[in-house]
């Protein structure tokens, strides 16, 4: 999945140690897309790609991502882990997202139209029908 927006909050990085003894790294930003009702999403880079992609406050980038989630003591956790960060210019961040056309009604079938019904006779009826 991808998504654009600006980068508004970079968070500490987290390192630790696995049970497997291996170090492990994370940064964590909050990106804020730029939408009628902008909404801030929390996302992270693990391992390696914690170093690959730097991010600072101000970034507009398009980030490409995967949904996790997992549970722990009967409770469930989602994260969104960030795997491909590629700088966009404010203004591509800004444009709305192309939408096909939608055509309001569909052509009638070849020889029939969609016309109003004819006006009824009695002036004193005011209902459509």
């Amino acid at each position: 999945m991808e998504v654009t927006g600006k980068i508004v909050i970079v968070l500490p990085e987290v390192t630790g140690t696995s049970k497997a003894g291996n170090a492990w790294k994370k940064r964590e930003y909050v990106l804020e897309t730029a939408e009628t009702y902008p909404k801030k999403i929390h996302f992270d880079f693990f391992g390696d790609r914690a170093d690959q992609y730097p991010l600072n406050v101000g970034d507009t980038i398009r980030l490409s991502f995967d949904i996790e989630s997992r549970e722990y003591n009967g409770r469930w956790y989602t994260s969104i882990r960030g795997w491909k960060a590629e700088k966009a210019d404010a203004n591509t961040a800004a444009a709305a997202p192309a939408v096909a056309p939608v055509q309001a009604f569909p052509e009638p079938p070849a020889g029939t139209s969609y016309a109003a019904p004819a006006a009824q006779a009695d002036p004193t009826d005011d209902l459509p029908f």
